[in-house]
This record gives structure tokens, sequence and C-alpha cells, in this order.
């Protein structure tokens, strides 16, 4: 397998907020929710409110790490009939922002889709790379190659429970950033991020020079500003996914949900700019 390269708008990112002397914001929010333009917009309003970095998820029927919030966003995606095309859509405009849109996906998807079919339609896109949690690096050489043959950065996870020699391993193939989740289980928003988090980064910078970027739990921008006082990145899924969820269920439609987005990336992004 080879190792992907740093250059590129992920690496651009991360420099430029290393010279700001904060951290990145990462935020996560599925394609196709509450529906595909509804998601295209929230995550419009995510990049306009302080978000440097979108997580395009694309929706699947078995979503092993994805908690409770995610899950119910997920399903609604599906269940309005959401597709891979839709997903690269949503990329496309998110890249039309400026920042860098990562797609976050299990790998089957992708194998369905058709792996080189799919590094290549993504780069067309405007795409940055993919986020593969469960494509494990000793399966990871097709995808790669394709992948960097296009110029994509291929970012990998590693956990508290990782051995130093499987995030020495994971480290070698990474591109962009290492996501580093903050504890074991499932995501979703927490009272407070996983102890382990500042040891695992700790870790991480043992083997790599790559930014090393945190999530799994942080809800708010004083969590935010915990994790960014020792991680290059901070990332934000569930308690977005959060914000246009309590929207729909109260019946106040996406202006709501969009207003909840911006406030609460206003407030992570206070958060990673005033590290605790």
């Amino acid at each position: 397998m080879q190792a992907q390269g740093t250059r590129g708008r992920l690496a651009d990112t991360f420099a430029a907020a290393r010279k700001e002397g904060r951290s990145v914001l990462v935020g996560y929010l599925p394609a196709g929710y509450p529906t595909v333009d509804g998601g295209i917009a929230a995550m419009r309003a995510m990049v306009e409110a302080g978000v440097d970095v979108v997580e395009v998820g694309l929706p699947y029927s078995d979503p092993t790490i994805d908690g409770p919030v995610i899950q119910e966003a997920v399903d609604a995606a599906l269940r309005g009939g959401v597709t891979t095309a839709d997903v690269l859509r949503t990329v496309e405009a998110v890249a039309e922002t400026g920042a860098p849109a990562l797609v976050m996906t299990y790998w089957n998807p992708v194998e369905r889709y058709g792996v080189e079919r799919f590094a290549a339609d993504l780069a067309a896109a405007g795409g940055a790379g993919t986020i593969t949690p469960d494509l494990p690096p000793e399966e990871a050489g097709p995808w790669l190659a394709a992948a960097g043959a296009r110029d994509l950065d291929s970012v990998f996870l590693v956990a508290p429970s990782s051995t130093d020699e499987r995030i020495r391993m994971v480290t070698e193939i990474t591109g962009g950033f290492v996501y580093a989740a903050s504890l074991m289980g499932v995501t979703g928003a927490r009272q407070s991020v996983g102890a382990a988090a500042e040891g695992l980064v700790k870790r991480v910078r043992a083997v790599t020079d790559l930014p090393v970027s945190v999530g799994l739990g942080v809800r708010d921008g004083g969590q935010a500003a915990t994790v960014a006082a020792f991680a290059d990145g901070v990332i934000v899924g569930s308690a977005l996914v959060g914000a246009l969820l309590d929207a729909e269920r109260s019946g106040s439609g996406l202006s709501a949900g969009l207003d909840g987005i911006r406030t609460l990336t206003a407030e992570l992004a206070a958060g990673v700019r005033r590290p605790a």
C-alpha cells in the first residue's frame, strides 16, 4: 500500500489554522437529510458559521459506529430515496463554498458503486477525499491506489484501544489528518469527552507529523475548546445533526433547523479559537 500525501485542500486548511493558533473545526451531516437540498443548505450554513471542513455522510443501512441521533437522520434520508449520486451532488455544492468536503462512508457502498468509479466521480465533484471507518488498512490497497491517482486524501481512524503498531500502520496510509476516536463505542454527544483522547493524540503524534483530529462526543463550545487545547482538529457530528432533528420533530421546519445549525456552529467555532 502506498501512503497518501498531505498536500491539497486539507493540508492547506490545517496549515492556515495553525498559523492562526487554533484548531480546525470539522462538521458532519448526512447527505439527504431532511432532503437533499435541505442537507446542502445545512452544510452551507455550517461553513458560513465557521466550519472549516465538511464531512458529507453517505447514508447506509448498517452504520456500525453511528449512534441513535445520526442513525435517525440517516434512516430518514434512506427512506427519502437518497442515492450516491445525491451524495456526490452534495459534495459538489459544499466544494463550491471553498471548504474541503470529505465523504464519510462505510466501505460497502463504495465497493458496490465501483472503487475506480467512486474515486473518479468524487474527484470530479471537487471532493477532498474520504473517511472510511470500517475499511481495514490491510484491505485498503485498491482504494488507496484509486484515490491517490486522483489526489484524494484517505482518512483512517484510530481508537484508544489501538496498539502502537496499529497506529503506525494507519498513519502510514492516511492522508489529510488522522481521525482519533476519543472513546470506544458509537457516536453521540456526551457530557464529557473521553479522558483517553489526549493520550491517544500524543501516541499518534509520536509516529507522524500528520494533523490529529478528535471526534465522537463533542457537543458544545466548551468541549470544543477543551479538545482544541491538545488536538489539531475538532470533529462534531451528532450535536449538529441533532439541531436539524430537533427542528423536524417540533415541526418548525428547515429554517429553524438552519438557525440551530448556525448558532451551534458559531459556538463551536468560538471554542476552537479559544482553547481551554
